[in-house]
């Protein structure tokens, strides 16, 4: 997945004064899931624990919010925003499912609280005419029906037709695809985060899935895709 780099800010919050002593699930948990532990010692203040969990998951998160809010610098703004609710959170954190889950699921929320904000105030109209052109649109978008690459196509670029693809899909196609290419993710996982099903999930997935397929067969040979994503 392309990516986009960027540098968080530090975080200035206070610590969290609540100390409590571990479960039986949280004890299960710290084996299985190290980022769930590292998250439980932010709970008791571990400052040192909290900037690994922002150093291991900022760009996943930033990537995530990217493909939805295509702006880095305000995919990296929100990120901030996200980190501060889970140091917020931290308090209240108990653990219930894996901390990738968790945190995407905070990500998620806000990214759809941004899209309904703006919802409310429309930025710029895509039929707004350029201004040195009346004819012509301000801003444009491919018409990837009418592009004819060669067999030789690279790889880069093929990668640039999959995320362009993907950025076209519905939101919660698009989010369910990306939280897949996560390692750790789970359908169960993605499951939680979504807020819906595990059926449903399975067939989010494969309708995206069918999606780019068909979107992606001009760019592509045979098989190729399924290597990508």
């Amino acid at each position: 997945m392309a990516s986009v780099s960027g540098t968080l800010s530090p975080v200035d919050v206070s610590a969290p004064q609540v100390q409590k002593p571990a479960s039986y699930s949280e004890r299960t948990m710290n084996q299985q899931d190290p980022d769930a532990a590292l998250m439980l010692r932010v709970r008791e203040g571990d400052m040192a624990a909290f900037e690994l969990l922002v150093e291991r998951y900022k760009q996943p998160v930033i990537n995530l919010l990217y493909r939805t809010l295509p702006d880095a610098t305000e995919a990296e703004d929100l990120a901030q925003n996200v980190f501060i609710q889970v140091f917020k959170s931290a308090h209240r954190y108990e653990v219930s499912a894996r901390f990738s889950t968790w945190l995407f699921t905070i990500a998620r929320n806000l990214c759809l609280n941004e899209i309904r904000r703006r919802s409310r105030h429309p930025a710029e109209s895509m039929d707004v005419a350029h201004p040195e052109n009346e004819d012509q649109p301000l801003r444009q978008i491919e018409d990837v029906k009418q592009f004819a690459p060669p067999d030789t196509m690279l790889q880069g670029e093929l990668v640039d037709k999959i995320e362009e693809a993907i950025a076209g899909l519905p939101e919660n196609q698009r989010t369910a695809m990306l939280l897949c290419r996560q390692d750790d993710m789970s359908y169960d996982d993605i499951a939680k985060v979504l807020g819906c099903s595990l059926s449903a999930t399975k067939s989010l997935i494969h309708r995206a899935r069918e999606t780019l397929k068909q979107r992606l067969k001009p760019y592509i040979r045979t098989g190729v895709w399924k290597e990508t994503l």
